[in-house]
């Protein structure tokens, strides 16, 4: 059947809109008066035993081709768990109006199919059809009624696509979590054999080689870190969006946990000038290693975005709500004010940093995972040519 209108039945409302639809279908097909009120009184009794049973129905009217003969037809149909046959009052009075009637089931819904033979002298052919449909595609609501209805019934279409493109994005994420986990567990062995393989044959080559060959080996090396490096990001976002990061609380006094951390984190940046100074000499419960990651995430970036020799600076104190504030502030080229939220997103990149510093955007937002694991908040501030200032807060032990 080629549809040209069609209306839910939800109510007693749907069941006059059937039947002024069931009239309007018959009055462009030019029949008479007296078959538009057959056909829509027969379809409209139908309509009102399954609106008494389910709001679920749904009525289809439209053209039906039979060899080569046409037919004004309707569908009604609703789902199978609804009780409705020939033996129906509604059923039984239609079928004295109308001759072809049935019930038949389609692709799990049970379906009442009316139909009435249109004489050959309606002339009926595509082109004419193709004008009806879009006759009544664009023909305005009968009533306010049905215009509130197409605008529910669009809200509700709309609904269904947002929500599929969210089940397609959820799955598309998961697809790319598992992906990004697989890879970086293939690439960290041979990355690993690679930077193994690199240190001994710098330690064993001493004196023996060339000082090219042994530079060669030393870049092998160093680069073989950085990818190790990047790979280990990788993994750790994996996990994060998987849920299985976790973290291995245990007691530590800051001060004395900044102090030795911060002189390993100086070894890192030879280029630069490193200096803290400690004000919340206070217990915290925290994952030693994790916030270490922070710390260098932080300060690495310090060093990359700011001239060489500059100095970073660190601070910590104690806020009103006892915890402890880690401020780490650098003297280089700083962040617009419209991405000083995005800067903690996944991958996010400034556009006019990604042709000079390399990087994926990973450091930040692993760094704001692991302290909203902590219980802390983290945030930044800056002034775009003057530096930048980025701040963590972490809960004192309870």
């Amino acid at each position: 059947m080629t549809e040209l209108v069609n209306v839910t039945l939800e109510n007693e409302m749907d069941l006059i809109l059937a039947y002024k639809k069931a009239i309007r279908v018959a009055e462009r097909l030019n029949l008479t008066i007296s078959t538009q009120t057959t056909f829509a009184t027969a379809v409209s009794e139908i309509c009102r035993g399954i609106i008494e049973k389910t709001d679920t129905g749904v009525l289809s009217i439209g053209i039906m081709k039979e060899e080569i003969r046409y037919s004004l037809a309707a569908q009604i149909s609703f789902g199978e768990d609804i009780v409705y046959n020939s033996s129906d009052e509604g059923f039984l009075y239609a079928q004295k109006l109308l001759p072809h009637l049935g019930i038949r089931t389609i692709s799990g819904r049970t379906a009442i199919e009316l139909k009435i033979g249109l004489p050959r002298s309606s002339g009926l052919n595509t082109a004419k059809i193709n004008i009806l449909i879009h006759f009544f595609n664009e023909e305005e609501p009968y009533t306010p009624y049905e215009e509130i209805k197409r605008k529910n019934s669009h809200l509700s279409q709309i609904a269904e696509e947002r929500d599929e493109e969210l089940r397609q994005t959820k799955i598309i994420n998961e697809q790319k979590t598992e992906f990004i986990s697989i890879a970086s567990h293939e690439l960290k062995t041979p990355v690993t054999i690679i930077k193994a393989y690199a240190q001994l044959a710098l330690s064993t080559s001493k004196g023996q080689c060339p000082p090219l060959i042994q530079s060669y080996l030393s870049k092998i090396e160093a680069q073989s870190s950085k990818l190790t490096f990047l790979i280990q990001q990788l993994l750790d976002v994996s996990k994060i969006e998987s849920g299985k990061f976790d973290y291995r609380l245990e007691r530590v006094d800051l001060d004395t946990y900044l102090q030795e951390t911060l002189s390993q984190i100086k070894l890192s940046i030879p280029n630069h000038q490193l200096s803290w100074e400690l004000n919340c000499p206070i217990n915290l419960k925290l994952d030693k290693l994790r916030i270490e990651q922070v710390l260098s995430n932080i300060i690495g970036n310090a060093a990359k975005y700011s001239s060489s020799e500059s100095l970073i600076e660190l601070k910590t104190y104690c806020n009103e709500d006892n915890h402890a504030i880690i401020a780490v502030s650098d003297k280089g080229i700083g962040i617009s004010g419209g991405n000083l939220e995005k800067i903690f997103e996944k991958f996010f990149r400034d556009a006019e940093v990604i042709q000079k510093y390399s990087g994926l955007g990973m450091g930040l937002y692993i760094s704001s995972k692991i302290i909203h694991g902590h219980g802390g908040r983290i945030w930044a501030e800056s002034i775009p040519g003057k530096g930048a200032t980025f701040c963590f807060s972490l809960p004192a032990e309870s």
